[in-house]
């Protein structure tokens, strides 16, 4: 991107203050993860920022860091990355709809492809996210490996008129990797 993503403007707001925001519609408590140096945005009162031990260790640390600062605080946590500006509290009920007793519920598009930071996740599972990190084994398809995931297809979530309604193209996994991604976001947004 260039630049931090937690400080682009989108709207009247920056992307990580407005993830936490609608994230707090639906969930408590809510702790936003950043890297070992990373200035964030001020945050809402009772919203804490944890820190990754190491930096550049990938989205795994970050899901193990922020599973370790809600273990014993909650059943499932929403996982989401600074960069879903079209993220909104209907999709978060919606997979939590469909967790339906498992550890994780994620979202697999053909197949193959993966959204680890928008996925439920059971804190409880802070200590095997740790233990693939130290094993050297990084990637977030390793803790759906080691544990009983929910592979949720796209079709699934449309199932539930009210998200089908609000956002039938899915807009809420949309992240912002270059800056023609933010540019489109934006555009899509009117503004």
């Amino acid at each position: 991107m260039g630049r931090p993503k937690a400080w682009l403007p989108f709207g009247d707001e920056v992307l990580l203050t407005r993830v936490v925001r609608v994230l707090t519609e639906v969930a408590s408590p809510v702790v936003a993860v950043a890297a070992p140096e990373q200035e964030v945005p001020p945050l809402p009162a009772g919203v804490t920022v944890h820190r990754d031990p190491e930096e550049g260790r990938g989205p795994l640390q970050g899901i193990a860091v922020g599973l370790r600062a809600l273990e014993g605080q909650c059943e499932m946590a929403f996982v989401s990355s600074t960069d879903a500006p079209f993220l909104h509290a209907t999709f978060i009920r919606r997979l939590q709809d469909l967790v339906d007793g498992h550890d994780v519920a994620v979202v697999r598009e053909n197949r193959r492809f993966h959204h680890p930071l928008a996925a439920i996740y059971r804190p409880s599972l802070a200590a095997a996210a740790e233990q693939l990190l130290a094993d050297g084994r990084p990637r977030p398809f390793f803790l759906f490996e080691a544990s009983d995931t929910r592979f949720v297809s796209p079709e699934e979530l449309l199932d539930d008129e009210a998200l089908r309604r609000l956002d039938p193209e899915l807009h809420c996994l949309d992240n912002l990797n270059t800056p023609e991604d933010y540019e489109a976001a934006l555009a899509r947004a009117g503004g």
